[in-house]
């Protein structure tokens, strides 16, 4: 029995200990506060009555406490239940104390034993409460200081007004372990002047978006949270760089309607993605357009197990083709995207994956004599700028011979059209990937300039792809996984970005409504600066750019400019059905000259004489200059 004793008080808490020392204190004072005014009742008690009276009730009092389970709960989870444990604990130790008090003494004092026992029981729960309502405060002071991220809201709109509720009530929920209970929303941010001053939910708006970086600086900011779903690209580009200024962490809540469709406002909160800083919005494409085109036709992709060849044949697996079939010199690639696809599609999707290199003109005319493509999609390349810059041989044998042997072969079968994907290296190139694929698009404009061709002969040309094998961003993503540094070749190196989605779509539509002859070009928006890209990710990844990840400028690499172009100069613009894709009218080239020069560097190709071949190339494009004579002209105008 005594080792029960023992056990039970080795297992009471300091905290139990408190309680209980506070509940018998209560318990005394009690007695003392009941026996002022009792002589308008009774007798007063004397005091050898009292110390007796208080040893016997402190005591039983405290066993029925423990027995009612008083003291098992923690005091922030204390609920109704909890207080009636108290009131049934003070009563049955009052009645058993006094009931001891009957048998020693032999003595009963009915009106001290009602008072006493009111005046303990209001004290003993009155305690806990105010106990616990000073504890919460406490906890929750501590909560905002140690768990809870001080953090900035873009945005004082309905969005915003909604996160603010749910903060709030998460915050008031001490035991709640979800997203919205870590965040401590200090001020709003709102250019809006009606709004600078008041306060929503309890939180200021304390300036405007200019004002970022000060008002974050002086709140101790640890996290900013942008809250304008809606917000048109370029202003939320905009105030994503000011965003950067603060080397805070940076998080976005996605389009209003995504978020009133799904109900849920806090769980849809996501890290910036590059995406948001494309300077504009989405671009959206006519399907109905690629349908029509795509319907029922055999569907060949080179380069299909690539970065956008394998977007395409996903793309095109979805509009019902009569067969796809994959060309790729890698098998790797090859196999993972015809895996996908037999995952997703089984024996619905008429799918043949070939390897095969599109320098093999006898292996391609094979290929195309057995399934007689009516569409082909020419996505095979090289395109890595500093590699080429070192194997140029590479460049002109696999982008301008593979493109020629692909594009006769689609003339010579009668293809109904033929679409080259190209990129904006080749305005006006400066490096000899860049000049392959201008020269790439001259040979496509030479075949759709042959007399009596069934085939109409197609250019897409856009800037760098999020994402792509090869980008900037695989690369920054691993420099920032190992800890750095990221390195950035320049501080102003700028680039025009879309997503392989974008990519993807443009050539399909292009595709779609093409006659040919033509180059077209998206409207990709303000560029962006590489640097604040590199940033940007860093913060994704939770870190400071500058402290926690280095940035290193390395300087330009060989054959890159400073800014790359979409057009060149005597290129002029028409409007398509969307907005965002025009169509740059080719130049007019003469047949005769063309061809002799891209047979003499045909032959510099196959001697592998660099030189030779360098030199052919820039006769064959003329628009090919050196990189520093570029970017010299550059930086003078930014002058």
């Amino acid at each position: 029995m005594l080792n029960k004793i023992r056990l039970l008080f080795a297992n009471f808490r300091l905290r139990k200990r408190l309680l209980a020392v506070a509940d018998a204190c209560i318990v005394v004072f009690a007695g003392l506060v009941a026996n002022v005014p009792l002589p308008l009742l009774a007798e007063r008690i004397g005091r050898p009555d009292l110390i007796v009276i208080f040893a016997l009730t402190v005591l039983t009092c405290f066993g029925s406490l423990i027995f009612m389970g008083a003291y098992n709960k923690l005091w922030r989870y204390f609920s109704k239940k909890d207080y009636l444990s108290c009131i049934y604990g003070c009563l049955l130790g009052m009645l058993l104390g006094y009931f001891l008090l009957y048998l020693t003494t032999e003595k009963v004092f009915i009106e001290f034993q009602i008072l006493h026992f009111i005046v303990a029981t209001f004290g003993i729960c009155a305690f806990r409460y105010l106990f616990k309502d000073a504890f919460m405060v406490l906890l929750k002071t501590g909560m905002d200081e140690a768990h809870r991220k001080r953090t900035m809201i873009i945005g004082a709109g309905s969005a915003s007004l909604a996160l603010l509720r749910e903060f709030k009530v998460a915050s008031e929920d001490m035991s709640s372990d979800n997203a919205a209970s870590k965040i401590n929303p200090v001020c709003l941010i709102d250019d809006d002047r009606d709004k600078i001053g008041k306060t929503f939910e309890g939180v200021l708006v304390a300036g405007g978006t200019s004002e970022i970086p000060k008002i974050a600086r002086l709140e101790r900011i640890e996290e900013i949270l942008f809250c304008i779903p809606s917000c048109p690209a370029p202003d939320r580009q905009k105030i994503l760089e000011i965003c950067n200024d603060t080397n805070l962490p940076v998080k976005v809540v996605p389009f209003l309607g995504n978020i009133v469709e799904s109900g849920n406002y806090v769980g849809q909160i996501r890290d910036i993605k590059v995406e948001d800083l494309l300077g504009r919005e989405p671009i959206k494409f006519n399907n109905k357009d690629v349908r029509n085109f795509i319907e029922g036709k055999v569907c060949m992709v080179s380069g299909g197990g690539g970065s956008i060849g394998s977007e395409l044949v996903r793309q095109i697996a979805k509009y019902n083709p009569k067969q796809v079939i994959i060309i790729d010199i890698y098998e790797n690639n090859a196999y993972d995207i015809q895996q996908e696809l037999v995952m997703e599609y089984g024996k619905e999707l008429n799918l043949v994956t070939l390897i095969a290199s599109v320098r093999d003109y006898f292996r391609m005319n094979e290929i195309f004599k057995t399934y007689k493509p009516d569409v082909v999609f020419h996505a095979a390349a090289h395109k890595h700028v500093p590699l080429m810059e070192h194997n140029p041989m590479e460049a002109i044998k696999n982008n301008v011979m593979g493109t020629f042997n692909m594009g006769c072969l689609a003339l010579f079968n009668n293809v109904q059209k033929f679409v080259m994907i190209s990129t904006d290296k080749a305005v006006n190139p400066t490096n000899v990937m860049g000049a392959s694929k201008r020269c790439c698009e001259m040979i496509v404009q030479y075949l759709s300039q042959q007399a009596g061709s069934k085939t109409e002969f197609v250019t897409t040309r856009f800037g760098n792809v999020l994402g792509s094998n090869g980008s900037v961003i695989p690369l920054f993503k691993r420099q920032i996984e190992k800890g750095g540094p990221v390195t950035v070749t320049h501080p102003d190196i700028i680039r025009y970005f879309m997503t392989i989605p974008e990519a993807v779509s443009l050539v399909m539509e292009a595709a779609s409504i093409a006659k040919g002859g033509e180059i077209f070009v998206l409207d990709m928006g303000q560029p962006v600066k590489i640097v604040s890209l590199a940033e940007n990710l860093i913060r994704m990844y939770g870190k400071v750019p500058y402290k926690d990840v280095e940035i290193k400028f390395t300087g330009l690499r060989p054959g890159e400019k400073i800014k790359e172009e979409l057009l060149m100069n005597e290129e002029g613009l028409l409007r398509t059905k969307n907005k965002l894709i025009f169509i740059g009218k080719q130049i007019e080239i003469d047949m005769d000259q063309f061809i002799v020069a891209l047979w003499t560097l045909r032959n510099a190709a196959k001697k592998n004489d660099d030189k030779a071949a360098i030199s052919a190339l820039h006769d064959i494009v003329p628009t090919f200059t050196t990189p520093e004579e570029f970017n010299k002209t550059v930086m003078m105008k930014a002058l």
